[in-house]
């Protein structure tokens, strides 16, 4: 988690705009004006852009998040449109983390945008992950998503890992030294996981919401996270479960940081 004994970053008050604009969510209790400053101070990775990124991106941008990192490679094409909701028709054939930035300014042109036109690799995880407070993790690949864990336990950042398979899903936070790592939870990437699955909009859109709620609590430092906790749903039946995971003591990874 964002340290709670760091000093807040300095910036400038928030606006009477940026008042007008976040005022019924500062009237949510232990949020208030210092919640919204201090979104307003942070940055947030998101990875990729797509079904659940770009529910994420779009509920932070709403929210108020002060910078926002996207990494996203390839153009959009006639299949992402059931399901990523910051690309258009208009943009088939053009940059997806343009797009995606296109849509998000017209929400909320106070917001700073940092795109990146690739996916997560070996290259470039730990400049990704250097940019920001927190990550929110919704790769479709396991390789992308264990890359993304390695580089926040070096770096000591909280990350939220989102992931769904038709029509269910799973969400948990991890925090590097207080929480189980992705690698305790899957050591290996599984064999049977493919790039291409089934998919319905409404429930990586639902997923991504949970997601922004949990990158939102973690920076506003409000209301109890998925640390050590695992979310699963299932939207054919509406059964959600929450579950407690444990760090693996002999992770290869995790195992010896303490908080």
């Amino acid at each position: 988690m964002i340290d709670d004994k760091r000093p807040d970053p300095e910036s400038s008050e928030l606006t009477d705009e940026e008042r007008a604009t976040y005022e019924w969510q500062m009237w949510v209790p232990d949020f208030g004006e210092v919640g919204q400053q201090r979104l307003k101070n942070a940055s947030v990775l998101v990875t990729r852009c797509g079904g659940l990124g770009s529910v994420v991106a779009y509920e932070l941008a709403a929210a108020g998040i002060g910078k926002l990192v996207l990494a996203h490679a390839g153009q959009v094409k006639h299949s992402d449109l059931n399901r990523q909701l910051l690309m258009t028709h208009a943009g088939l054939g053009k940059s997806r983390v343009e797009s995606a930035r296109r849509r998000l300014l017209e929400l909320n042109p106070r917001l700073q945008i940092e795109t990146v036109a690739e996916n997560v690799t070996e290259q470039n995880v730990q400049s990704l992950v250097s940019q920001a407070d927190v990550v929110v993790d919704c790769a479709p690949l396991f390789e992308e998503r264990l890359l993304l864990n390695q580089e926040v336990v070096a770096q000591r950042k909280p990350m939220v890992d989102c992931a769904m398979y038709e029509l269910e899903a799973h969400l948990t936070t991890i925090i590097p030294g207080r929480s189980p790592c992705l690698k305790c939870l899957y050591p290996q990437p599984p064999q049977v996981w493919r790039r291409e699955f089934p998919v319905f909009g409404a429930v990586s859109g639902m997923v991504g919401c949970l997601g922004a709620m949990e990158a939102i609590k973690i920076i506003a430092r409000f209301g109890d996270i998925l640390a050590g906790k695992l979310v699963t749903c299932n939207l054919r039946d509406m059964t959600f479960r929450t579950m407690t995971i444990q760090r693996d003591i002999h992770c290869s990874l995790c195992a010896d940081i303490h908080p």
